[in-house]
């Protein structure tokens, strides 16, 4: 296979050698997540075989087209165990362990990254997507897009991304700033470093910068949209509980419980050997407290499972050494002849062995002084399938976001350490039930499958805000007509014209593309933007990131409540009795429909709609229902108007028409262009005049004169106006 509409970029291949030469699939979070979409895409992985000065060709491997790259063992020592893991690692990581800048390794990083992403280039198809993982390969997003322009490129950060204070050590900051910016979707694990990557951008390249993405100024002239956005990974939970459920592995901890004296409580910790992890503070805290006796060896004992990293970078040899001198001074002061107060594994261990292990432990030590996710938490709690069990999770770790039930605990207070490890000790089966059963939720809703799914449908999303649109001849001409008005108003629907419909509402946003096409109206001459929404103007305010410097006129609630810039919201008249009967009307529709799946009740200013997109045929039949004879009953004068599954209820009388009407008067616009895509819409299209344009958006019927399929469509429609409306000026 030559061309795949899918591309994952690692630094290794989800593969290992097996004894008999072959190979077999690769442990690990990543390999499972991407399977499924690779066997269902036939999509290709680009990696390093794992071996230094190994030539292979690329190869099938179980529905996936495998491509090897060829690292020397002077690059593996230059690229890998150098910049990449005395550079980058410890730079990101909090600067834990000092790191180091050397050119000659900086050189390697740049040649290997071109080599991944020439692989890539190579493999993918016309227009397809690559998907590149974590910080080997920070330059390969820029140079795929330079060669390959067609792609949809996305990148993941799998470890921390630093304060600016801390990143901007970095000789080559712009260089990787600039490399993860080729990416359309850039993903971190936790809202904060996605901002400190935004920040990063502000401060070192001047991008502008918004929740709804950074503006990426083109080598052509043009700017593009990259999104940087926390999608945190997980596991296989599904997996981690189907093990724990054997009875083998049940038998396997009741036995590692017995080969350890049965003591009342065992203390887990289980980490890569790394500083990062903050493996000798929990030790600091444990042997603290035998040394006061608030802890006694015969009670409870401390597993500490290491297993080997980078042996050959010095920081882990004196890491090592240090550990293991620590766990020899408590054993050889607090161990009797029955009990030991550590015991020390310095291995990795196969998956059943650690699902066995974390059911015998009691506490689950997560300790780490900075970690991206810290996935061994979440393999923990998927695997306490009778919902015992104590994790004590660090706040520097990503998890922390996520498993609020846990005991949160600054690894760096070793006194608020000791306290939280006694707590965790003497925690009560049913506190510890509730903590675990909040827990055990979170991680199964949200496992490495949704995380991939997340991901790829956020990529699926930047490659239709990039697909061109050609209009009809009779289309381009009506818009070169309406831009040469003396004072455009280019009036706007939301809600499907700009931003997709949501489940739930208040996730909507304006795609990047739509979002472009916007600011450059904006920055056109005598040009004048406004949105008009059902929504209303609190709420159109918060989905449209509106500012209050923003030049953007807003009419919310149909036409009911304005905000223009200089002078912003004008509020319009509310009789109290008007406010006290759609509040109680809306509170007889929430109880009426409390037990329909997928309907919900939205407040608006003046009045309320009932939601039941999320709800099947029938049931949003009797919702509609119910609410139609709660509102005829006592406000039969109210107005009803229906759009993409949801049903409005207003006491006031505004439509889409009058709020165009009232925004050409305030704005003195010669021509307005309105575009929707709802029935609601149609008001304002209908009182357009002759020398207007109305747009629609979709395959409804509609009086608007030009119709687009998709968001996309508009959005390249607009940035076509904006155009015309910046020539004839110049």
């Amino acid at each position: 296979m030559s061309e795949a509409e899918l591309v994952v970029v690692a630094n290794r291949l989800p593969v290992d050698r097996d004894p008999d030469g072959g190979w077999r699939t690769s442990p690990g979070g990543l390999v499972t997540a991407l399977d499924p979409v690779m066997r269902k895409t036939e999509g290709a992985w680009v990696g390093w075989p794992g071996k230094p000065d190994v030539d292979v060709e690329p190869f099938e491997f179980e529905g996936t087209h495998l491509v090897p790259v060829t690292l020397s063992a002077e690059e593996v020592e230059l690229y890998y165990e150098g910049f990449s893991n005395d550079t980058i690692w410890p730079l990101y990581h909090d600067v834990i362990s000092p790191p180091r800048y050397r050119r000659e390794w900086w050189n390697a990083y740049m040649r290997v990254n071109k080599r991944f992403a020439d692989a890539a280039a190579d493999v993918a198809a016309k227009g397809g997507t690559v998907w590149v993982q974590d910080y080997q390969l920070q330059l390969v997003p820029r140079l795929l897009r330079d060669a390959r322009p067609d792609l949809t490129i996305g990148y993941f950060h799998h470890i921390p991304f630093p304060a600016y204070g801390l990143f901007s050590q970095l000789p080559w900051r712009r260089q990787v700033l600039e490399g993860l910016l080729g990416a359309d979707v850039i993903g971190f694990q936790r809202v904060a470093d996605a901002g400190n990557f935004a920040r990063a951008v502000r401060r070192q390249l001047r991008f502008e910068t918004k929740s709804s993405g950074i503006r990426v100024p083109e080598q052509n002239g043009t700017t593009r949209i990259a999104l940087a956005k926390a999608f945190p990974i997980s596991i296989d939970a599904a997996s981690y509980v189907a093990l724990a459920e054997r009875p083998d592995i049940q038998a396997r901890a009741a036995e590692i419980r017995e080969s350890l004296g049965n003591p009342k409580r065992i203390l887990l910790g289980v980490d890569r050997l790394d500083y990062t992890k903050g493996i000798r503070h929990r030790l600091k805290a444990y042997g603290e407290l035998l040394q006061e006796g608030r802890l006694s060896v015969d009670d409870v004992t401390l597993v500490q499972v290491a297993s080997p990293s980078r042996e050959r970078v010095e920081a882990y040899v004196q890491l090592r050494d240090e550990i293991e001198q620590t766990v020899g001074r408590i054993d050889g002061d607090y161990d009797t002849m029955g009990h030991t107060a550590v015991r020390y594994l310095h291995q990795a261990y196969p998956r059943e062995e650690m699902v066995a292990l974390f059911l015998a432990a009691d506490v689950m030590l997560v300790t780490a002084l900075r970690d991206g996710m810290n996935l061994v938490a979440k393999e923990y709690v998927a695997s306490r399938v009778d919902n015992r069990g104590v994790l004590l999770l660090s706040e520097f770790a990503g998890a922390a976001d996520e498993l609020g039930s846990a005991v949160r605990v600054n690894p760096h207070d070793i006194e608020g350490l000791k306290d939280a490890m006694m707590r965790a000790v003497e925690m009560s089966a049913g506190e510890q039930g509730r903590r675990m059963r909040a827990l055990r939720k979170r991680v199964q809703e949200h496992d490495v499958e949704a995380w991939s799914a997340d991901f790829l449908e956020a990529l699926g999303r930047a490659k239709d805000g990039r697909t061109g649109f050609s209009l009809p001849a009779e289309a381009e001409a009506a818009l070169a007509r309406i831009a040469r008005t003396g004072r455009l108003l280019v009036a706007l629907d939301f809600d499907g014209t700009l931003a997709p419909l949501e489940d739930e509402p208040m996730n909507a946003r304006m795609l990047p593309t739509a979002r472009e096409a916007v600011d450059a109206l904006l920055d056109a001459p005598d040009t004048v933007v406004a949105l008009v929404s059902g929504r209303s103007l609190a709420d159109l305010r918060e989905i449209a990131e509106h500012t209050d410097d923003s030049r953007i006129f807003l009419a919310g609630s149909h036409g009911a409540e304005f905000w223009a810039p200089g002078i912003g919201a004008i509020e319009p008249h509310e009789d109290p009795a008007d406010a006290e009967l759609r509040d109680r009307l809306r509170e007889r529709a929430e109880a009426a429909t409390a037990q329909m799946k997928g309907v919900w009740i939205e407040p608006k200013t003046f009045g309320f709609g009932v939601h039941t997109r999320r709800a099947d045929a029938a049931t949003s039949a009797s919702a509609d229902l119910a609410v139609d004879e709660i509102v005829a009953a006592e406000a039969p004068h109210w107005r009803r108007r229906t759009g993409h599954n949801i049903v409005e209820y207003a006491f006031r009388d505004e439509g889409k028409d009058s709020a165009v009407a009232a925004l050409r008067d305030r704005t003195g616009a010669t021509a307005v262009l309105f575009a929707g895509d709802d029935v609601t819409d149609e008001d304002a299209l209908v009182s357009l005049g002759a020398g207007d344009l109305g747009v629609h958006v979709g395959g409804r019927q509609t009086a608007a004169k030009v119709r687009v399929p998709d968001i996309p469509a508009l959005a390249a429609l607009l940035a076509r106006v904006a155009e015309l409306r910046s020539v004839r000026r110049e």
